[in-house]
């Protein structure tokens, strides 16, 4: 832990614009919890804690792990400690193998996806109600607005959330590439999307998928910013690029396929290169996917580097 906050306390300190916690129980890929592990809700707050410039968010939360209701106060108590700077992802979950072991239900992509979406409305019910409550001309005899949400899979009842998120009301996130649900939820519900490890091209081709879905409900499409995660396999040279690219295949086995589609590799001039590629493919934020222990120098190039020559192209 005091490496994780010495890190992010210089991530707040030297110009990244966002700091993420992931929400797992064991290690991805998984090796059956042989690492250490911190929870999630309980880090942010802390990171909440020790930093004051950047955003803060969870890419994302799994929405089986905790009650909507419970997670949407966790997330205001965490804007509160942050100063109004957290932002809640959600999604569906993919980690079978840590949610079998702490004995939670990890029924079928289907029923998950039919959870998240009862989540992301809930949540979002929460939210506004608490956000009437901040108005200083409401008669304060009304008491605090109320909703009441009944679904298959989660339920609140006649439920107040105060206090609101510190300016009325917290962005919404959701996670994950799939074209007939995930992205018609972000396009509907969402202030922002989020997709994980794959290529500039799948990028944006799910990027205009979802302006396309934005449309079809009349919601401008520019009202729901656009993320990738990256896995971090730079190099500040050529033999520290190989050796981390080497890493990537050593720790994820079967998966690094998969996952080197949606890798930063290579020294910082090529990762300059993909990085433009993602933000002509849409993307508004890239975050880099960094694992303890890490390359110092590789991080250091890329904010002394990468980072000042993709803002000056972009602007």
């Amino acid at each position: 832990m005091d490496e994780m906050r010495a890190l992010w306390r210089w991530l707040d300190d030297n110009g990244f614009d966002w700091i993420s916690a992931w929400d797992h129980i064991y290690e991805a890929p998984n090796e059956g919890g042989i690492h250490d592990h911190f929870e999630a809700v309980a880090t942010l707050a802390g990171l909440a804690c020790d930093t004051s410039n950047a955003r803060l968010g969870c890419l994302v939360f799994y929405v089986g792990y905790r009650n909507p209701g419970l997670l949407a106060k966790a997330a205001i108590t965490i804007d509160h400690l942050s100063g109004g700077r957290f932002e809640l992802g959600l999604g569906a979950g993919w980690h079978k193998w840590e949610a079998e072991a702490y004995g939670y239900d990890f029924p079928r992509d289907g029923i998950r996806l039919d959870m998240l979406e009862e989540a992301v409305e809930l949540i979002a019910g929460l939210m506004n109600a608490g956000g009437e409550e901040s108005d200083p001309s409401r008669n304060q005899g009304d008491g605090p607005a109320r909703i009441s949400f009944a679904g298959e899979h989660f339920r609140v009842s006649d439920a107040s959330c105060l206090p609101p998120p510190v300016y009325g009301s917290l962005p919404i996130w959701i996670g994950g590439v799939g074209r007939n649900r995930t992205l018609p939820m972000a396009a509907r519900w969402a202030n922002g999307w989020n997709a994980a490890y794959i290529s500039p091209e799948n990028f944006g081709d799910l990027n205009q998928h979802l302006d396309h879905l934005c449309a079809g409900i009349d919601r401008e499409p520019g009202d729901v910013e656009r993320s990738i995660n990256l896995l971090f396999a730079m190099g500040a040279d050529e033999p520290r690029a190989k050796a981390a690219e080497d890493t990537v295949y050593q720790s994820w086995g079967a998966m690094a396929e998969r996952v080197m589609g949606g890798a930063l590799l290579g020294t910082p001039d090529r990762a300059i290169e993909q990085i433009l590629s993602y933000v002509g493919a849409g993307a508004d934020l890239v975050n880099i996917a960094l694992r303890l222990p890490f390359d110092t120098e590789a991080l250091e190039a890329y904010q002394e580097v990468v980072m000042p020559a993709v803002r000056s192209e972009v602007g």
